[in-house]
């Protein structure tokens, strides 16, 4: 994996290992993509300040997450099929996450179930759950992963609807694949990947078959969210999921000053500023153009993380800039495990954690501490 320099590399390496519709999964987002276009355009309209002649010798990336010392302020957040770019995808990314110190969040719908991962590794992980109509599959989730001893719940608060994604829909998304031609095709060109896949414990939805009655066979995402989630979703959920849950809680796909303020009230420990990645309300704005409005908002209130857009070193340095506490990455990761399976999610996280170092220091900053909004070029322009 040391032959790939950058994020960028992995994905490409990743877009040649994984079959087109898993591959899709993980890349597009909703509709036209106009908000994933966006997540990635407005991070690259903040321009950084270069500083000269700043002692920067000994630099400490390191901080807190949820009062968890950190080495570097990143966490792999939720993604669905994960064990479909690779097999044991989510243990492996897992794996990978704990050995560099940061957390891991594993999906409601990941392809290796709770039970599995916990069995896998030696730390607590997070769990990422939506709110469902079987309030009682809900309670039972919940329970497993107390069970588990995950260490915080993360509640998705953005998919009450699924967003189409029309590459999914083109591509006939199913997991384990629809036999025909088209992806028997496709996967016979992708030896590594198949044998890694036929080597998992898993090929379908690992939190799902087994504990739903009329979902052991469940192939379809959308078919699961178009039955499952709830769009009555409301702020009474929470209660009721603070009532069953016994730890940390975050929000996921806070967007909006207004939610962000009736968030900080609700008694939750930390939010996630995000959009989904640009995979749910397509033309909703970019997560970090939102990130600083919803800072300012609540930011003295309660821990803000930020997700949507990040893949670079440098975009995490522009998001603590503007007060998030840390980043959490999706594509950035799961492109490394599609590339090169655990080794390849190690990989993501090694460029990331350098790329933040190295613009830490070009831009004068020995410290965590030390990035504000006087890092970026408009900032110090304007004040």
């Amino acid at each position: 994996m040391k032959a790939f320099p950058s994020i960028e590399d992995l994905r490409q390496r990743a877009r040649r290992r994984v079959p087109k519709m898993f591959f899709d999964y993980a890349e597009a987002g909703s509709y036209s993509q106009e908000t994933l276009r966006a997540n990635r355009s407005d991070f690259e309209k903040l321009k950084l300040r270069q500083r000269v002649m700043v002692d920067v010798d000994k630099r400490d990336t390191s901080t807190t997450i949820l009062g968890e010392k950190v080495p570097v302020p990143l966490a792999l957040g939720p993604i669905g099929l994960g064990g479909m770019m690779h097999g044991d995808g989510e243990i492996l990314a897992c794996r990978a996450a704990q050995a560099a110190g940061i957390p891991y969040t594993l999906s409601t719908m990941s392809i290796n179930s709770i039970e599995d991962v916990a069995g896998a590794v030696d730390k607590p992980f997070w769990f990422q759950l939506y709110v469902m109509r079987d309030k009682g599959f809900m309670r039972e989730l919940i329970q497993r992963a107390a069970a588990a001893k995950c260490s915080a719940l993360m509640l998705t608060v953005d998919l009450q609807i699924l967003g189409q994604r029309h590459c999914d829909v083109r591509n006939g998304l199913t997991v384990p694949p629809d036999i025909k031609i088209r992806n028997v095709i496709d996967i016979m060109t992708k030896p590594s990947w198949a044998l890694s896949v036929l080597k998992g414990k898993r090929r379908t939805f690992g939190n799902l078959a087994g504990h739903v009655k009329g979902m052991e066979n469940v192939g379809s995402l959308a078919q699961w969210t178009a039955s499952q989630f709830d769009p009555s979703l409301s702020w009474k959920d929470l209660d009721w999921i603070k009532s069953q849950w016994p730890g940390k809680i975050i929000l996921k796909g806070i967007l909006d000053v207004e939610d962000a303020k009736v968030a900080a009230k609700a008694g939750v420990d930390a939010i996630s500023v995000s959009n989904h990645g640009g995979r749910q309300l397509d033309g909703a704005e970019s997560a970090i153009v939102a990130l600083p409005k919803v800072v300012d908002a609540v930011g003295s209130d309660i821990e803000v993380m930020m997700d949507s857009g990040v893949r670079t070193g440098a975009d995490i340095v522009r998001a603590l800039a503007l007060g998030a506490k840390s980043c959490i990455v999706g594509r950035s990761y799961i492109y490394g495990l599609g590339a090169g399976g655990e080794a390849g999610v190690a990989r993501a996280i090694e460029i990331l954690h350098r790329e933040l170092d190295v613009t830490m220091a070009l831009c004068g900053a020995k410290s965590i501490r030390e990035i504000d909004r006087r890092v970026l070029a408009d900032w110090a322009s304007n004040r």
